[in-house]
């Protein structure tokens, strides 16, 4: 299984191509004059690689060659950034790829966002979207602020040669790929005693791939992150408080400030580590091809937790429409969202290209593939989707802070009383 991800990476052309040669669904008034649009996108799989945005661009053209879409690609670290500023200036792009944690709780709150709802309601668009996803999409005003592609649930991932080594393979499920917060402090025992000085991190340098701590914290012991209704931040309790007492006091494990997620992802396939708590399949095809070098067998795994039952965080990803004022664009938009959904050529190379899972119930596109296969087997582990609570991006910031601020020896039970209150403060 070493390296299996390279050679997933390797028919991801062949699936593309596969995925091409038939002409695309009419759907939607092509545009009566030549018009540009932009579109923003954040780095979902190879969404973020020129060439092959370029691919699903061409075939676009092809049935709309008056409709000319200009890319730009986005970091996560810079992105929110450069998006803000953009709405600020009047220049938001006509098209972004991201999710509704920003399109619909944060943009779509704003009131900068255009009403998809007409996209939801054209005939077979919407058919097959799972029912989290449509509710995750659907802002509290009633408005649809996303259309959908593709989704994933997050998970951790081991190093599989170093827990057998270290004699840790005993407290994992492998078929299952669980284990309980017992057997987790076992491993994490059993890694240091071998040797393994940092078994893994707390990263908290950014919110960049804060899923992976907000998770690994909610299950050790049940905790939660907001109430049921998605009305408020509910971290203060004693679950929560628990797991991060556990994390700061487990030998092996780190608070480390100057990480975000996806400098965790790159320690990790560098061997540097012995887990990583931000990972998806996404993630091990970047991280494959940005370490041709990696040399040990990779396992995905759900978090720890004393439930039995993990509960995984959820990404969606899909298309927002900025509402710019210029009804000709947002049309020419709302054309590219339809080419892409009504499809199944199309559709299918844009999930794959995303290296993520379609966002409607269809098990057509990785049925064979057994590298994708391995990583859907955590659906059914997927929990609630609560990144849409109103004050998102305040308390997104106000969780790592939180957290370096445990690292740094604060009070538990009084940092996150100040976590609520801060994520709390804007939506009152």
């Amino acid at each position: 299984m070493k390296k299996r991800a390279a050679a997933w990476i390797t028919g991801i052309a062949l699936m593309l191509t596969a995925c091409g040669g038939e002409k695309a669904a009419d759907g939607g008034a092509a545009p009566k004059e030549e018009v540009e649009i932009s579109l923003w996108t954040y780095p979902v799989g190879n969404w973020s690689n020129p060439s092959t945005v370029s691919e699903l661009l061409t075939d676009f053209n092809q049935k709309y060659p008056d409709i000319h879409v200009s890319v730009k690609y986005l970091t996560y670290e810079e992105g929110d950034a450069a998006v803000n500023e953009a709405i600020e200036q009047g220049t938001a792009p006509d098209l972004v790829f991201e999710g509704p944690e920003r399109l619909v709780a944060d943009w779509g709150s704003r009131g900068v966002m255009a009403d998809l709802t007409d996209l939801w309601e054209t005939e077979g668009l919407a058919d097959g979207i799972y029912d989290n996803v449509r509710a995750a999409c659907r802002h509290s005003d009633g408005a649809y602020y996303e259309f959908p592609l593709c989704m994933t649930t997050h998970c951790m991932a081991i190093n599989y040669d170093m827990f057998q080594a270290a004699g840790a393979l005993q407290y994992i499920d492998e078929k299952s790929r669980t284990w309980t917060t017992e057997d987790f402090e076992k491993a994490v025992e059993a890694l240091a005693a071998y040797g393994q000085k940092e078994v893994g991190v707390v990263y908290c340098g950014g919110q960049g791939g804060d899923q992976g701590t907000r998770a690994l914290v909610t299950n050790l012991y049940g905790g939660a992150f907001t109430d049921s209704g998605h009305t408020s931040y509910t971290v203060s309790n004693p679950e929560n408080v628990k797991a991060l007492e556990l994390l700061r006091d487990l030998d092996g494990i780190s608070f480390a400030p100057d990480l975000v997620g996806g400098d965790e992802a790159e320690r990790f396939v560098n061997g540097e580590l012995a887990m990583a708590f931000c990972w998806n399949a996404s993630l091990e095809v970047t991280q494959t091809l940005n370490n041709p070098n990696l040399n040990f067998e990779i396992m995905p795994m759900a978090f720890p937790t004393d439930s039995g039952e993990p509960k995984l965080q959820g990404g969606i990803w899909g298309f927002g429409i900025f509402d710019n004022g210029d009804s000709v664009k947002e049309e020419a938009a709302r054309t590219f969202i339809r080419f892409i959904m009504e499809n199944e050529n199309e559709y299918s190379k844009a999930v794959i290209a995303a290296a993520q899972f379609p966002a409607k119930e269809d098990g057509s596109i990785y049925a064979n593939d057994e590298f994708m296969n391995e990583y859907g087997m955590f659906m059914r582990y997927m929990g609630d989707y609560y990144q849409v609570t109103d004050n998102w991006a305040n308390a997104r910031t106000a969780w790592w802070n939180m957290l370096q601020s445990v690292g740094d020896g604060a009070d538990i039970e009084e940092a996150l009383e100040n976590f609520d209150a801060e994520a709390n403060r804007a939506a009152e």
